[in-house]
Order: C-alpha cells, then sequence, then structure tokens
C-alpha cells in the first residue's frame, strides 16, 4: 500500500515560496513604479514549468549566484496566484473577476501550464458560461490568436453552429483568422445553408484582397487565381453537392474559376444527372435542425421585438463591438404599450414621467420597418425644448426587408448648440424627438406626424433615403411622414 501525503508536502513547498530561503533566482513582475521582486528557487519552476526551464538555461548567475529575469506582460496579481500553483499545486479562483481568470488563462499558456490551461478552460465553460457569451466577440479572437484553447474554442464553435449570425454578421468576421473560419465551415451541424456558406467564404476571401475589381464582370483569370490562392484551405470545406440548383447558377457559376476544372464539371454533372457516379469527395450534407426554435421567447415582453433584438439593443447601450448572445444582462420591462395604453404622445408623458433609462420600440404602419432609440434621461412632463443626452441612441432594427440593423449614436464632433438638441421634450404640442432623426407627434397611430430627416446631432439617418424628411414638420400627406401599428416603451436596468 502506498501513502500520499501531497497536502503536507504542498503546505512545506508554498512555505519555502513565502519564506525566500536559499532562493537563486529574483523575478520582477509588472512595470515600475509597481512593480514587484519575487524571490524563487529555480530547481521547482524548472521541474513544474517549461517555460522557465528554457529561460533559466539562457541566463547566467550573477555574482551573489541569482538568476535575474524581468516579466513585464503578466501583472503582479496574476502571477502571484500562478507562482502559488507552482509551488503548491493550489489554485482559488472564489476571490477572482471571470475577467481576471481569462487573463490568468492568457497567462498561464505564456508559461507553458498545460494542466493549468486545461483547468481553467473547464471551469470558465462548466461554471462561467454566460459571462463567455456576454463577452462573446474578444474570448472568440482571442481563442485562436493564442493556441491550445481548445477547450473555449469549441464552445464558442458550437455557439456559432446554433447562431450564425454571431460570427459572420459581426463586425470582426472579415478580419477571422484563416484557421477559424474553417473550424466554423467544417462543422456538420452548422445553421446554414449552403450557398449563404460559400457568399460568406468569397466575402472573406475578397476582404484579404482589397484591390480586386467589384465588379466581377471585370476579373481577370489573374484575380481569380488571387482569390483561389487566398482561399485554397477554405475550399475543400465547402459542400457542393448540397447546393440548390439555383445557387449552383448564382452563386457558384461566378466563381468556377475558383474551382478545379474536373471538379467544376462533376458538381454540374451531379446536378444533371444526380445517379451517375463522381470520382469527387460528397461530403454530407450539414444537419440543419428540422424544429425551428420560436423567433420570440414567451417570457419576453414584447409584441414587436424578438430576444435577438434585444440582446442587440442591450450591446449598443454597453457600446459593445458585438451583440450579446443568449444570456441578456438588461431587463426590460414594459411599460406602455399602444394597444393597451394608447396611442397618444401626452399618455407617454403621463405614464413615463420620472423614469429614465428607457427604450422607445415602433412598428412603422406599411413598412414593417422597426424604429426606436434609448433615451437615458428621466422623462418629464414639464419640460419644455432640448437637452443633451450623449448616450442617447436611435435605430432601425434587422427585419426581413433589412438585413443588418442600423445604429445612430450621438455626434461626438459638433458644437455645443448642437450637441443640447440630442432629446427634446415638449408635452403641450404633444412632442418628442431623438434630434431630428426621429421624430414622434400627437397620436402615433391616425396623425400620421411622426417623421425621420438628417440631423446633426446624430451620426446617420435610420431610414432609407426615399423615406426621409427634407423639411421642419413635413405635412402629413408628405411621404416620409408615417404612422405607428404598434409601440412599446420599456424601462431597461442591469439585471441583478
Amino acid at each position: 500500500m502506498t501513502a500520499k501525503f501531497f497536502d503536507r508536502l504542498s503546505n512545506d513547498l508554498t512555505q519555502l515560496l513565502e519564506n525566500g530561503v536559499n532562493f537563486d533566482v529574483t523575478i520582477e513582475i509588472g512595470e515600475a513604479p509597481n512593480s514587484q521582486i519575487f524571490k524563487v528557487h529555480s530547481y521547482i519552476l524548472q521541474s513544474r514549468c517549461p517555460y522557465f526551464k528554457k529561460k533559466f538555461n539562457e541566463i547566467p548567475f550573477n555574482d551573489d549566484h541569482v538568476k535575474v529575469l524581468k516579466i513585464s506582460d503578466i501583472s503582479v496579481k496574476l502571477f502571484n496566484v500562478i507562482v502559488k500553483y507552482v509551488y503548491g499545486g493550489i489554485i482559488s479562483l472564489e476571490k477572482l473577476e471571470n475577467f481576471i481568470i481569462f487573463d490568468l488563462l492568457i497567462a498561464s499558456n505564456e508559461l507553458e501550464l498545460d494542466e493549468l490551461v486545461e483547468y481553467l478552460q473547464t471551469h470558465l465553460v462548466n461554471n462561467n458560461a454566460s459571462w463567455l457569451r456576454l463577452n462573446f466577440s474578444r474570448i472568440y479572437q482571442k481563442s485562436y490568436q493564442v493556441k491550445n484553447f481548445k477547450i473555449i474554442q469549441n464552445f464558442c464553435n458550437d455557439i456559432i453552429a446554433k447562431h450564425p449570425n454571431t460570427i459572420f454578421e459581426s463586425e470582426n468576421f472579415l478580419t477571422l483568422p484563416e484557421d477559424a473560419l474553417i473550424s466554423i465551415i467544417k462543422q456538420d451541424d452548422l445553421q446554414l445553408d449552403e450557398g449563404k456558406v460559400w457568399e460568406y467564404v468569397i466575402q472573406w476571401g475578397k476582404a484579404k484582397n482589397t484591390t480586386l475589381p467589384t465588379n466581377i464582370e471585370e476579373w481577370t483569370s489573374d484575380n481569380f487565381i488571387t482569390l483561389k490562392q487566398t482561399l485554397k484551405q477554405c475550399l475543400p470545406h465547402v459542400r457542393y453537392f448540397s447546393f440548390s440548383h439555383e445557387d449552383v447558377l448564382d452563386k457558384l457559376f461566378p466563381y468556377q474559376q475558383i474551382l478545379e476544372p474536373k471538379q467544376w464539371f462533376e458538381i454540374i454533372t451531379k446536378f444533371m444527372t444526380p445517379n451517375r457516379s463522381i470520382s469527387s469527395i460528397i461530403l454530407p450534407p450539414r444537419k440543419i435542425l428540422t424544429k425551428v426554435l420560436p423567433p420570440r421567447n414567451t417570457t419576453f415582453p414584447s409584441q414587436i421585438i424578438t430576444d435577438e433584438h434585444a440582446l442587440e439593443i442591450s450591446s449598443w447601450i454597453d457600446k459593445k463591438g458585438s451583440p450579446y448572445i443568449e444570456s441578456n444582462p438588461y431587463e426590460f420591462e414594459l411599460l406602455v404599450r399602444g394597444s393597451r395604453d394608447g396611442f397618444d404622445i401626452k399618455t407617454i408623458y403621463e405614464i413615463c414621467d420620472k423614469v429614465s433609462n428607457t427604450v422607445i420600440i415602433l412598428k412603422v404602419e406599411g413598412t414593417g420597418e422597426i424604429l426606436g432609440g434609448y433615451n437615458p434621461t428621466e422623462w418629464d412632463k414639464s419640460k419644455i425644448g432640448w437637452m443633451s443626452a450623449q448616450d442617447s441612441f436611435t435605430f432601425s432594427l434587422k427585419t426581413e426587408n433589412l438585413k443588418n440593423s442600423i445604429l445612430s449614436r450621438t455626434r461626438t464632433n459638433v458644437d455645443f448648440f448642437e450637441r443640447i438638441k440630442e432629446i427634446g421634450y415638449y408635452l403641450i404640442e404633444s412632442w418628442f424627438s431623438f434630434g431630428y432623426t426621429l421624430v414622434l407627434l400627437n397620436n402615433l397611430k391616425t396623425s400620421k406626424n411622426c417623421y425621420c430627416r438628417k440631423d446633426k446631432s446624430y451620426e446617420k439617418p435610420i431610414r432609407s433615403a426615399e423615406f426621409l424628411s427634407s423639411m421642419h414638420k413635413p405635412p402629413s400627406s408628405n411621404k416620409s411622414t408615417f404612422n405607428v401599428e404598434e409601440y412599446e416603451i420599456f424601462k431597461v436596468s442591469k439585471r441583478k
């Protein structure tokens, strides 16, 4: 029988670290004046950490028989956790915030502590999945910039498979590393039809070659060769035999030159004579879910927007680069609904008086547009005129007719007099306004006085040019004015 006394061993080695007896290495962590010197023992660090084994072999002893090392890209707080793990094999994460744990993961990887890297990934995925989703863009990009994060990569890829727009429609898609893109399009359960996968692959490849002509009819053979070379690692993972007949003609045919001639011939052969045998490898079709999830969570209190819309609005409130995923950090409390409470602007003032941090959502009659805005200031029925609200924004949400949502924040490079025109209150005239980018007047359902126009206080219009007004208070007969089919106002607050 073998007895193991690891607790005592761990405690004794930890005491050796704290006492610093017989140390032969000093490690300066961080930048002065906040740096800290750690007195450590080369034999312990070399036996436990491949990084230090290589480093100490490169550094000679000084006259005091001590090796001196400086590490500036790891904080004192992180290294203190790491060095205690190295000596005692113990780590406690209870008092560490999630972003610190993630930074600890990155530092552990730099020091080649594979056991700790695997443990921290598993901990984050099993215990802090909601935090990973809320910070998805940063986590995903970092997981492919830093090697060995396979557990987190698999976690992220699973989210992307179920919600592909999370990455394909994000502003970071075109800068995605090649191996990340390949890992996505290799997935059997990616919830996209193959024609759409092909479009994204082509879009990514073009972004890597900005000199390619915009109009494909102007492309030369060299242009196609350039794109083919860029995509040579991606092309084998596209499932060409899962394309619809229309997509073969409309999407694949224009780029046939980036495929091998024999491959293109066999794709056409298979679609014309499905039973004929070919030599090309036929990848299996993707496992598209047959049961479509309902577009709106029944617990979400809106009859206009979906959970996906709410997540996007929440990300805008927090000024995130990409939308939140699944776990919304905000609660949306319904205050007003037109069909329930009435459509007159005066009704809104009465119900929302003294309430701040509200989102108004409007479904435009006839067009299906979903317009709205976020107002961080208090509704006040006694106010008349304009006021500044620098964190306010307006938007047009993604619908069947609008591929991507439009976000319009307040401008920062305008003079003071334009800045104070960001939110307008005027109960007496039944008027509320986000600058002139979204103006609400009178009865939203019947008066046809609401309109949008270009505005100096906000970055961009939220409607297409044909529906923008060129004047202040256009008549109801004007094409730019609109009625509202339904509207809702929510109080938005952080979840506890």
